[in-house]
């Protein structure tokens, strides 16, 4: 049982299952809730895999970074527990099975969605965090493209609202990850990674996070305008991007800005599960 334990940590099953709460959400947004069962397995078990196996490539390319990081140099990629080798070829299985399960019983825009969100986790966000400041940036990509394939599972095409919903999984990404950022800010710097709040400071960094939940709000506003959420569904995910954005501001200059920046990260996965819940009773919710 312990092996299976350290192997299921490797997969980061907190982060799989985020993926796939928003895919699923995407999928019962499109379909109305004239659910086609099958199919909103199948994009959920495929999603699943994906993830897990983009997850699993990920603990084991960064295993280096990992040994120097106080947070992260018990994993087992490290330790040596989970052996890298066979991890890799479980990651490789895992995601053959998920694109297989996406291309057969999904549709290939699906396919095409994914293969961008894995290419851009597994590869270029993981160059791109050891080069320059804008990895997170890079790496929204591949967390935004869960939300917006269980919509296109559905829809089989990419539109308005398809562009509405990455742009709002995009913008909750950055104040979310630069608030991990500035609480973990030691961390990053023994692993030599050059993040935003190592490379240029807290304060910039808290500037940032405050433009981007205003820009997380802007896309809330676009994603109701397009019609995708009534007018109570938009004002409820409106107000929390409201009093998400007064966090950031009246933290601005705090004197415990790790105490903030906490407070920042805690609301912010509130947001995503209002979010998350909001976009799937959108079209079963009075207007």
């Amino acid at each position: 049982m312990e092996v299976l334990r350290n192997y299921y940590a490797a997969l980061k099953p907190e982060r799989t299952y985020a993926n796939v709460m928003t895919a699923a959400a995407g999928f019962l947004l499109a379909s109305k809730w004239h659910i086609h069962w099958g199919l909103l397995l199948a994009t959920v078990l495929g999603t699943t895999l994906v993830v897990m196996s983009a997850c699993g490539v990920n603990n084991c390319t960064d295993r280096s970074i990992d040994a120097r990081m106080p947070r992260t140099k018990k994993r087992g990629t490290v330790t040596g527990s989970v052996p890298v080798r066979r991890l890799a070829l479980l990651s490789a299985l895992l995601g053959t099975i998920g694109f297989i399960v996406l291309a057969t019983r999904v549709n290939w825009l699906v396919v095409a969605l994914g293969s961008i969100g894995y290419i851009d986790y597994v590869v270029l966000y993981a160059w791109t965090k050891r080069t320059t400041p804008w990895s997170t940036l890079v790496g929204t990509v591949s967390g935004a493209v869960p939300l917006v394939a269980g919509y296109v599972a559905v829809t089989d095409k990419f539109g308005m609202v398809a562009l509405a919903l990455a742009l709002v999984m995009i913008f909750w990404q950055m104040p979310h990850f630069y608030a991990i950022g500035i609480f973990r800010r030691k961390d990053y710097t023994a692993g030599g990674l050059p993040v935003w709040p190592v490379r240029y400071g807290v304060k910039n960094t808290q500037a940032w996070i405050i433009i981007y939940t205003i820009l997380y709000l802007l896309a809330v506003v676009l994603l109701t305008v397009v019609g995708s959420l009534g007018v109570i569904s938009g004002i409820l995910v409106g107000a929390m991007g409201l009093y998400w954005v007064r966090l950031g501001i009246r933290g601005f200059g705090s004197q415990a800005p790790e105490k903030w920046a906490r407070g920042m990260f805690g609301f912010s996965l509130i947001t995503l599960l209002v979010l998350s819940a909001v976009i799937a009773l959108a079209p079963v919710m009075p207007e």
